[in-house]
C-alpha cells in the first residue's frame, strides 16, 4: 500500500470510515468528522516505514471523555489488515479540549491511603479468567 494510501485509510478507519456502506452515512455531513492525514515522512534507515500525521476535528469526540477519545483514534485502527504494522508514536490534545477533562475526584494521595501503598509505583492489570474466579482466589489473584 502507497504511504499516502495507507494514511489516508488510517485516518478514515479511525472517524468516520468504514469496511462497508451503511444507510446512517446519508444522515450526516462526514466530512465535519474527518480524520485526515496531512503529512508522511519516511522513517530515516527504515526504506518501508512511514510517519502519518493525522489531525481529527474536535467535533469527533465527546468532550470531558479521554475514553471516547482514545477509542476512536485506536480502536479498530489497529487491526487494519492493509497495514503489516502500526503504531501510535504521538498524541497531541488542543489545551480547550484538555480543560473539558473533569479529572480525577481525588488526587494520588487519597489512592495510596486507601491502598496503605507508598514509594513505589501503583499498577493495575485484569485478571485472567475475569470470569469463573471464586471471591477467595480472586482475592488471592489481586
Amino acid at each position: 500500500v502507497p504511504p499516502e494510501e495507507a494514511g489516508a485509510a488510517v485516518a478514515a478507519e479511525s472517524s468516520t470510515g468504514t469496511w462497508t456502506t451503511v444507510w446512517t452515512d446519508g444522515l450526516t455531513s462526514l466530512d465535519r468528522y474527518k480524520g485526515r492525514c496531512y503529512h508522511i515522512e519516511p522513517v530515516a534507515g527504515e526504506e518501508s516505514q512511514f510517519i502519518a500525521y493525522v489531525a481529527y476535528p474536535l467535533d469527533l469526540f465527546e468532550e470531558g471523555s479521554v475514553t471516547n477519545m482514545f477509542t476512536s483514534i485506536v480502536g479498530n485502527v489497529f487491526g487494519f489488515k492493509a497495514l503489516r504494522a502500526l503504531r501510535l508514536e504521538d498524541l497531541r490534545i488542543p489545551p480547550a479540549y484538555v480543560k473539558t477533562f473533569q479529572g480525577p475526584p481525588h488526587g494520588i494521595q487519597v489512592e495510596r491511603d486507601k491502598l496503605n501503598k507508598y514509594g513505589r509505583p501503583l499498577l493495575g492489570c485484569t485478571i485472567k479468567p475475569k470470569l469463573g474466579l471464586s471471591a477467595k482466589n480472586y482475592g488471592r489473584a489481586v
